[in-house]
């Protein structure tokens, strides 16, 4: 079995736990306090494939090769000189060490201990092929590292670019918000396939198309490589099997009401256009099981919010407002999060998400949220306000 990695906005580690179980495999106790944006987990060789393709809500993917104490640069050389390293690259690879993380340790110097792995996988490589310098040549490969207590993980890279990158969103707008964000939200919001699910700030449309993609439970990394492809471990031939029982798993025929709105016309625009490539690449997904079957692009309209009202009894409204993060946009802001309000009165029946950085958009909003939960993704801080007006979250 391997242990792996998996990386998600501070905040959502319960959800990415959950979805992992899903998939089969089993946690790992990271200890007390458990690190903030990270899930250990137990798979199988499959699982560094298909975690990668099929986890919505983790932003990356590692593969541990070890975890051991070192007090001194000469226990973390040896250590890391130890790992079989040979195993993992092709003898052209760049090796970068792209990050250290070191808590409560007393190796606290983030720069030397990059310049030690660095050397140590180096040293190794160079003795087990018998040269005296990398050419470097070929397909980068990253290697992280965490200190924690003066216990050290050394974690090599499975995705490369990072997992949010779906690759359908060619153009994100203003302050779009990360494709694994969304799909947390739809996850905390208990969303259900069949539930209605309308965005009024569609902006580049990734709340609809997370949504679309889950509802026709297509895997959301079928349209692009991860860097697990570039190490000499990878096996094509069983990766495309697992493509193919991921597309087996794609459901075209289900029935789903997904809908966004935003008074730009360009924003409508965008968000169509990326609905369409993200549709396209399910269609891909579906030909490699010969199936000819296309799954249904979500509705997009121009439309001022002030002016909606609830199509359907029940669904739900997520939206990524604009935030205001510039002095002078920080009044316009808290007066459109005052009109705002008016949405609970039009869409009775509705559960509501807004997700922005404003700690305040309560008082602006006008109404107290049944549930407020703080995330993090990348360096910036936000906080997803949940009203439930349904009658099944009504009652909590």
């Amino acid at each position: 079995m391997n242990t792996l990695v998996a990386l998600c906005p501070i905040g959502a580690e319960k959800i990415l736990g959950n979805e992992i179980k899903k998939l089969g495999y089993s946690l790992v106790d990271m200890g007390s306090p458990r690190p903030l944006g990270r899930v250990a987990f137990l798979g199988d060789d499959d699982a560094l494939f298909r975690s990668n393709l099929c986890l919505r809500t983790a932003d990356r993917v590692y593969l541990q090769l070890a975890s051991y104490k070192a007090e001194d640069f000469d226990a973390l050389f040896d250590s890391v000189y130890s790992i079989p390293w040979q195993d993992f690259f092709y003898k052209d690879v760049r090796v970068v060490v792209d990050k250290v993380r070191s808590h409560k340790s007393k190796l606290s110097s983030e720069h030397s201990i990059q310049g030690i792995v660095h050397k140590a996988i180096y040293t190794k490589l160079g003795d087990v092929w018998r040269i005296h310098t990398m050419p470097e040549s070929g397909e980068r490969s990253d290697v992280r590292i965490y200190i924690e207590n003066n216990i050290v993980a050394v974690l090599l890279d499975l995705s490369g670019v990072p997992l949010h990158r779906r690759g359908y969103r060619k153009d994100g707008g203003i302050a779009p918000i990360r494709e694994t964000m969304a799909a947390v939200l739809l996850q905390i919001m208990n969303w259900r396939r069949k539930t209605p699910l309308h965005d009024p700030f569609c902006g580049s449309g990734t709340i609809v198309n997370e949504a679309m993609l889950y509802a026709y439970n297509v895997a959301p990394g079928f349209g692009r490589r991860f860097a697990l492809e570039n190490l000499s471990i990878y096996d094509e031939d069983r990766a495309y099997q697992i493509k193919c029982q991921e597309a087996e798993k794609i459901q075209p025929e289900c029935q789903t009401r997904i809908t966004g709105t935003d008074i730009d016309a360009a924003a409508v625009e965008r968000s169509r256009a990326n609905a369409e490539r993200a549709g396209v690449t399910a269609g891909r997904a579906l030909q490699l099981i010969g199936s000819d079957q296309r799954i249904q692009r979500p509705d997009f309209e121009q439309a001022d919010f002030r002016d909606l009202g609830a199509p359907y009894e029940t669904g739900l409204l997520l939206g990524n407002p604009p935030y205001g993060e510039r002095l002078e946009d920080k009044e316009a802001a808290k007066l459109l999060y005052k009109d705002m309000g008016e949405l609970l009165e039009n869409f009775p029946g509705w559960d509501l998400g807004f997700i922005t950085s404003r700690a305040d958009f309560e008082s602006a909003f006008g109404h107290q949220a049944n549930s407020t939960k703080k995330l993090k993704g990348g360096n910036l801080d936000t906080y997803f306000f949940q009203y439930f007006q349904s009658e099944q979250k009504g009652r909590r």
